[in-house]
């Protein structure tokens, strides 16, 4: 059972591969997952991860038969949150599944195949994007079983999806299909089956070429309003105008050379 972590180029891959248990995490993966983000967050080389599961299974969520027996009060202890924490990098904190705590400067993209359901499917709300295969699937399957959203599901879910979809989906526990995923919003794309992977690392290759510091400002910039009142968050929006100086002003003089009329990206 590992997480495995490859590079491709600029980019960052991080791999479940517990297949017999079709990935399901325990504490040792979940804080080797841990590991790999705030690894890929700090290096610089490094500008979009995807995150995926061993062919046929994204995850099925926390490992129950690893929390059936062996969940101490040591171990909520260690999960517990403080009103000191933001999710920044400077104090990154783990969640049950590992990274889903952390508020990444740079993109994550989830590359999805066969269930990606329970803590596994707050493992992919927590990406930036989802590529689903058209053969895979959602769901809080832990409605069955009393174990509750603890890894960010009650809250991304319905920002994502709205709040009726969101509570539909919370309450029932069904699955969600890789059609629905996409008319409801919580897929961005859909590919074939044995192909997400490949599509996921075809659009985060597409992210590289952009400048990133406008793209990271203007990322940030949609997560962080969601606390904010309009007003603040116009104002906080505006201080990404300083990466309009870094970066913006060399664009402008590659559009006004003539690059990318007409859609055209080539060249960037």
């Amino acid at each position: 059972m590992t997480i495995r972590t490859e590079r491709d180029g600029d980019i960052t891959i991080v791999t479940i591969d517990r297949a017999e248990a079709r990935n399901a995490v325990n504490p040792e993966m979940a804080d080797a997952m841990f590991r790999a983000f705030v690894d890929f967050e700090r290096d610089d080389t490094q500008k979009v991860a995807i995150l995926t599961g061993v062919p046929g299974a994204f995850s099925v969520g926390f490992d129950l038969k690893w929390a059936a027996t062996n969940v101490k009060d040591t171990w909520f202890a260690d999960h517990d949150l403080d009103g000191s924490f933001d999710g920044s990098d400077d104090r990154p904190r783990k969640g049950p599944m590992g990274p889903t705590r952390l508020t990444l400067s740079k993109p994550v993209i989830a590359a999805i195949s066969g269930p990606a359901v329970a803590g596994g499917m707050e493992l992919a709300l927590w990406c930036d994007l989802r590529v689903m295969e058209t053969s895979a699937y959602m769901g809080v399957y832990c409605r069955r079983w009393g174990v509750p959203l603890i890894d960010g599901g009650t809250v991304r879910l319905p920002r994502i999806v709205g709040h009726g979809r969101a509570m539909d989906l919370i309450l029932t526990g069904r699955q969600v299909d890789a059609e629905e995923c996409r008319a409801i919003g919580l897929a961005n794309y859909l590919c074939d089956d044995g192909k997400a992977l490949q599509t996921a690392l075809g659009i985060a290759r597409d992210l590289t070429r952009f400048p990133q510091a406008c793209m990271r400002a203007d990322r940030m910039s949609a997560i962080r309003q969601w606390s904010l009142a309009p007003e603040q968050a116009l104002a906080a929006e505006w201080r990404s105008v300083e990466t309009f100086r870094q970066e913006g002003m060399a664009g402008a003089g590659r559009f006004a050379s003539g690059k990318g009329r007409a859609g055209d990206f080539d060249g960037i």
